[in-house]
């Protein structure tokens, strides 16, 4: 029994060490968030969800197919309950459009609503869509360093450009050293904390470990939370450019 933990810390001990990018090593914050997002990503995913939206007097649970591809393509589909199902999201280049099979219509969101509601969560259209905008829009410095289950975990503060098309005042993540983002937490322009995106678990799916729970809270109504229960992901997965386009949003071929 002994010889079989050992022998499970020595595998996790080399492939930490192996998979730990030059970012890391030379505490590169921009590089440590780019590293930590193209770990998130990959080339291209596939995953099922369970997406939970918690009020004081209600809740309501949906469950998502989700794929991607890069950082600019992502198509979202309703599964469950049955009066949501078949709505979408698609995104694509920075733009995102949302397809009800009620009204049969597609529907571009404009520039305005991108800080709105992603489909009345706790998330954003912004945080559905745009998946480099930390990286595009912000600049990064290297706050503090942590130790959490032994590894390192790189607190990084983003501070957007002055003339970035942004809300936040500035925003702070934190990436363990494995590249697993566990915190992102969202302050406005007068440095108040307004929401955060904690990691609260973590597994084996897809050939690696990824967040496999992922809850967003409103700092001044704690009570109120989406949560995000992955149940099912696969990586680099074979997906063409025509499953994203609005014909597939509104015809899904699966």
């Amino acid at each position: 029994m002994q010889q079989a933990i050992y022998r499970t810390h020595l595998f996790l001990l080399l492939f930490f060490s192996l998979t730990l990018s030059p970012a890391f090593a030379n505490d590169d914050p921009r590089a440590i968030v780019q590293a930590a997002i193209d770990y998130w990503r990959d080339a291209s995913s596939y995953s099922v969800s369970d997406m939970t939206i918690h009020r004081q007097y209600w809740q309501r649970t949906m469950t998502l197919r989700v794929w991607t591809q890069g950082m600019k393509d992502a198509l979202v589909r309703v599964l469950k309950p049955k009066k949501d199902k078949g709505n979408g999201t698609l995104t694509k280049d920075d733009t995102m459009w949302t397809f009800s099979p009620k009204t049969g219509r597609i529907i571009k969101i404009p520039s305005s609503m991108m800080n709105k509601s992603w489909m009345g969560s706790d998330f954003s259209n912004n945080d559905i869509a745009k998946a480099d905008n930390l990286l595009k829009h912000y600049t990064h410095s290297l706050i503090d360093k942590e130790t959490m289950g032994g590894q390192d975990v790189f607190v990084i503060k983003a501070v957007p450009f002055e003339d970035a098309p942004v809300v936040w005042g500035f925003e702070i993540v934190k990436v363990r050293a494995d590249h697993l983002l566990l915190e992102h937490a969202f302050y406005d322009q007068d440095d108040q904390l307004v929401k955060k995106m904690e990691t609260r678990d973590i597994d084996w799916m897809g050939g690696k470990l990824i967040a496999t729970t992922q809850r967003m809270t409103k700092i001044e109504t704690p009570d109120e939370w989406t949560e995000i229960v992955v149940k099912e992901a696969e990586f680099q997965i074979n997906v063409s450019d025509n499953w994203f386009t609005r014909s597939n949003l509104r015809n899904p071929r699966q």
